[in-house]
């Protein structure tokens, strides 16, 4: 009996401390991060043609710097009085 990955069905690498192969070890592993950030990405990105698809991807990453900068900034310290240091 050949066992094959549970999510993919493909793949007949399998993982004795789980049930899916490698790369859909990789997809679960992104899906229990990410959530249902994950599905909006495959959608958006994947219901494209390919030339679509890299310029969303790009999209997508300089969306994700944009904000991860926004989230890193720290705000503006206050010493005396009205002094603001930056």
């Amino acid at each position: 009996m050949i066992l094959s990955c549970q999510l993919c069905s493909h793949s007949t690498e399998y993982l004795f401390a789980s049930r899916y192969c490698s790369k859909c070890q990789k997809i679960k592993h992104y899906l229990s991060i990410y959530q249902d950030r994950v599905y909006e990405i495959l959608d958006s990105v994947l219901s494209r043609c390919e030339e679509k698809q890299d310029n969303k991807i790009k999209l997508e990453i300089n969306k994700e710097i944009e904000n991860k900068k926004y989230n890193l900034r720290k705000p503006k310290q206050i010493k005396r009085g009205d002094e603001v240091d930056v």
